[in-house]
């Protein structure tokens, strides 16, 4: 991968404050189509790698419709949900961007390898890993708070007990970003994660619609839906 940018966390978007600087990268290397600074307002979808049918049909449905309200969607280029998210807003004809645990001359999971150079040259796709930095388990706990900071608010779709994607749900509230989590889930007793990020302030949605109104250019976003 000869083709990037190397840039920091203010120019993609915009000055920090104290509690963003915390986690904040020093360097992003960079590859693909969309301007920088991201303008546009950015959601996260994200969840469970091995995702029910059920879960991939809501990442890539609820993908689709934010793509059609102009907000760029961001997820983490992993199986299952991540990979329904990235590919719903594809077929939305919207802007998706990628925020790897590897850099970007790796493809996790290989099977992935097309979309990744897909949202590569059409999309953007972000690591704060250099060329032949290892790959180890630690840097996607790393990468979802990175995702975090990127994104105006986070919506976990499904997730285990113990998933990744938990990680990136409790740094969205540590940040003070939006963290939504789909109301259906909380009929799942067995899932311990639920109760305590909500108890913490993560929302329980049932019409993505609720989400709008949380996020940067609301008067735009109300304009496109009509």
């Amino acid at each position: 991968m000869d083709h990037f940018r190397i840039c920091t966390m203010s120019t993609l978007i915009g000055r920090l404050n104290n509690f963003e600087q915390k986690y904040d990268p020093k360097e992003l290397y960079v590859t693909g189509q969309i301007s920088l600074p991201l303008i546009t307002p950015r959601v996260s979808i994200i969840g469970s790698r091995k995702a029910s049918s059920n879960g991939v049909y809501t990442a890539e449905t609820l993908a689709g419709f934010f793509a059609k309200h102009n907000v760029t969607i961001v997820s983490g280029l992993a199986e299952g949900i991540d990979t329904a998210a990235h590919n719903g807003a594809i077929a939305a004809n919207g802007q998706t961007i990628a925020v790897i645990g590897t850099p970007l001359d790796k493809f996790y999971p290989a099977k992935n390898r097309k979309l990744q150079e897909l949202l590569m040259q059409k999309h953007l796709v972000i690591s704060q890993f250099p060329t032949n930095y290892p790959v180890m388990p630690k840097n996607f706990v790393i990468r979802n708070r990175t995702m975090a900071l990127i994104s105006n608010a986070t919506i976990i779709v499904e997730a285990k007990d113990g998933s990744g994607s938990l990680h990136q749900g409790w740094e969205a509230l540590r940040l003070g970003r939006p963290l939504f989590i789909r109301s259906i889930l909380a009929r799942d007793s067995s899932l311990k994660w639920i109760k305590n990020l909500t108890h913490y302030g993560a929302i329980l949605f049932t019409d993505p619609k609720e989400i709008l109104d949380e996020l940067p250019f609301k008067r735009q976003l109300s304009e496109v839906s009509q």
